[in-house]
């Protein structure tokens, strides 16, 4: 059964809150004028979305390193291997302004996907866990493109 928990699920999507009200701030100006004036600079538009992606990436790393201990052998050190990248990928990657930032955080949730379906086919993850990345990767893309690409 590929049914996605309520728990992750609920908390998968509130996750998403802070990509989903930047891209909302970047797109709003009174939005972001409210969120300016009530919860500062770093909370609104694609600076929230830069720290939190980084922040998520990292995280991510964390739950991939967590899969790779059901693993043996050599196939558990190439999971250890591949569940640092996020993490890596977000403090190499995250500067240089918002739009490079951005784009590269967008290459990073990606290849995170990418990550996350190689460690599913060595059935490391639990039957679902697609089914929720797949839906939460594109959301947190498609919030990511705002400041990226408008």
């Amino acid at each position: 059964m590929n049914r996605i928990p309520t728990a992750p699920l609920l908390l998968g999507l509130a996750g998403l809150i802070p990509f989903v009200w930047g891209a909302l701030t970047y797109l709003s100006d009174p939005l972001a004028q409210w969120g300016l004036s009530n919860l500062g600079s770093r909370f609104i538009g694609p600076y929230v979305q830069l720290f939190y992606g980084s922040v998520i990436l990292s995280f991510m790393s964390g739950v991939l390193w967590g899969f790779a201990t059901k693993a043996s052998g050599t196939q558990a050190a190439i999971g250890y291997a591949l569940s640092v990248i996020p993490a890596l990928w977000a403090f190499f990657m995250t500067g240089g302004g918002p739009v490079t930032a951005g784009l590269n955080l967008m290459f990073g949730f990606a290849g995170l996907l990418i990550l996350d379906f190689a460690f599913s086919r060595w059935r490391l993850t639990p039957a679902w866990w697609m089914n929720l990345r797949v839906l939460l990767t594109t959301i947190v893309l498609a919030c990511l493109a705002v400041g990226v690409f408008l």
